[in-house]
């Protein structure tokens, strides 16, 4: 089946960083300009605290994408940013302008994988499992009708639109009929020009989180909205989900989604710290939706509930992913 889950404890118990903390200030990058800033600052928090536990020299900095500057007074970049313009390659590219080490993803990964398009492309390239979709952009000249047309072929209903580019489901819409397609097009729109068109797959929400540069998939999260979908407020609203860990699956379905995960983390060459979400069918079989390079670490947050079904503290795995910033390719 894989690494146990002491097997993946014991293989963080010496972490090379731990041994500079008098030498290193870190930077706690957060807020951000996104439609996920009040998540990002709750992620930041979190963080920051667990650096000032463990006895890090840390700063809280709330960036608002106006000042570059607040970088250069640190020594590594512990990024908390969501959505775009922090999680899609953006200010990693202005921390490597600085040649400021920070965590997670490079700017390739980072840009490939917060664009569903994109990724579904190399997905498939991968042979890697995804529902069926199209994408396209609104600022192109495209024809409703046509879109009606080429999603109820390559796809049927019901279907998932969604923004492209966004996280924690903003904008999402299942969609049952033709009728709500254009006004779930619409809806999608305010949040990106690009929108996804995917086909609904019935069957059990999964996650499966990716530490270190092995990399190690942790326990796999199942996901039991009560409202029956998984919109922001189910994600972010203490009670309005179950989350079951480890996820009551067969030994070697469990082991099949785990390789699966770390293939598609390293597929877009994700490092450090990611998180594979996946729908698995009615036929035990999982299809991969996408996957997030920075995800959350707040209350609710899944990342966290994972590592401790592993026996790695909230704190613990903190260091973790800040240990893999000095070690990128």
């Amino acid at each position: 089946m894989g690494s146990s889950n002491l097997q993946i404890a014991e293989a963080f118990q010496e972490l090379e960083i731990s041994k500079r903390k008098s030498e290193i200030k870190i930077g706690v990058i957060c807020g951000g300009i996104s439609s996920e800033r009040e998540i990002s600052l709750k992620t930041g928090e979190g963080i920051y605290n667990a650096l000032i536990n463990l006895g890090y020299k840390a700063e809280f900095i709330d960036f608002k994408g106006d000042n570059i500057n607040v970088f250069t007074n640190i020594d590594i970049a512990f990024l908390a940013l969501h959505g775009k313009y922090g999680e899609d390659g953006t200010v990693q590219g202005v921390l490597e302008l600085f040649k400021i080490p920070y965590t997670g993803s490079g700017v390739l990964a980072s840009s490939l994988a917060i664009d569903k398009i994109f990724s579904k492309k190399l997905f498939e390239l991968e042979g890697i499992l995804t529902p069926g979709y199209i994408g396209f952009d609104t600022n192109d000249d495209f024809d409703y009708n046509l879109i009606f047309k080429k999603a109820k072929k390559l796809i049927g209903f019901p279907m998932v639109v969604k923004p492209a580019r966004e996280g924690s489901t903003i904008g999402i819409t299942i969609v049952g009929n033709e009728a709500e397609l254009e006004s779930s097009i619409n809806f999608a729109k305010i949040y990106d020009n690009k929108i996804l068109l995917e086909k609904f797959i019935s069957g059990r929400l999964l996650t499966v989180s990716i530490i270190g540069d092995k990399p190690y998939a942790l326990p796999i999260v199942e996901i039991k909205p009560k409202s029956g979908f998984y919109d922001f407020k189910s994600k972010y609203t203490l009670g309005l989900t179950e989350y079951i860990v480890p996820a009551p699956l067969e030994e070697e379905l469990a082991a099949k989604i785990s390789r699966l995960s770390i293939k598609t983390h390293k597929s877009l060459g994700c490092y450090g710290i990611s998180r594979v979400d996946l729908i698995l069918s009615e036929n035990q079989e999982p299809f991969v939706l996408e996957i997030n390079t920075m995800p959350g670490m707040t209350a609710t947050s899944l990342v966290p509930k994972a590592a401790a079904a592993a026996g790695i503290s909230f704190e613990k795995l903190v260091e973790i992913i800040l240990n893999f910033s000095n070690l990128k390719q």
